[in-house]
């Protein structure tokens, strides 16, 4: 990409790694927002207002005269259940063994926001992952490593050697759909 820097509103390390390596030049800037006080009928419809409230946030704090703001958020969901983040290893188990030999869609939904663009867009990405190995689960489980993460698991880690087939971008099953972007940031 050119010169044009732009502000992700997300404290996520995987977004930020996505930024990185398709040569968009980023400052990270997170805000809060409250998804437990989301009301959804639907992954997209969750997936929607959590990504709409976080832009309003940015907005309050940053100008997007400035700097182009990013926003994004990402659900998970299997058997017609969205996969928030566990609170508890019980919680964590739950979740996976719903994904274990299922399919799991991630939603990504992003806003970017410069004087020119607009840019809202929803897509999903779609696992299809073989019956995770009991002790493995297990191990994984007694790592920690699933906590902070919605469905209790990043594809690029634990859930990685399970995948059968996917269907859509694995930048937007890590949180951000960085080909759509690009193709619409030239526009700035």
């Amino acid at each position: 990409m050119d010169s044009l820097q732009i502000r992700l509103c997300s404290q996520s390390e995987s977004r930020a790694s996505i930024l990185r390596n398709a040569g968009i030049s980023f400052v990270q800037s997170p805000v809060d927002f409250d998804e437990e006080q989301i009301i959804a009928d639907s992954p997209k419809n969750f997936v929607y207002q959590a990504t709409l409230g976080k832009f309003e946030a940015a907005k309050k704090s940053y100008d997007y005269r400035d700097m182009p703001l990013l926003v994004s958020d990402t659900v998970v969901t299997s058997q017609d259940r969205i996969l928030r983040k566990a609170n508890s290893l019980e919680e964590a188990r739950e979740i996976l063994q719903t994904q274990s030999g299922s399919v799991t869609s991630i939603v990504t939904c992003m806003i970017y926001k410069s004087e020119k663009l607009e840019l809202l867009d929803i897509s999903s990405t779609d696992y299809l992952f073989d019956t995770f190995d009991t002790d493995e689960l297990e191990a994984y489980l007694h790592s920690g490593e699933w906590k902070g993460k919605a469905g209790g698991c990043m594809v690029e880690g634990f859930c990685k050697p399970y995948i059968r087939e996917v269907k859509g971008y694995e930048s937007c099953a890590m949180g951000l759909s960085v080909e759509v972007l690009k193709t619409f940031i030239t526009l700035r």
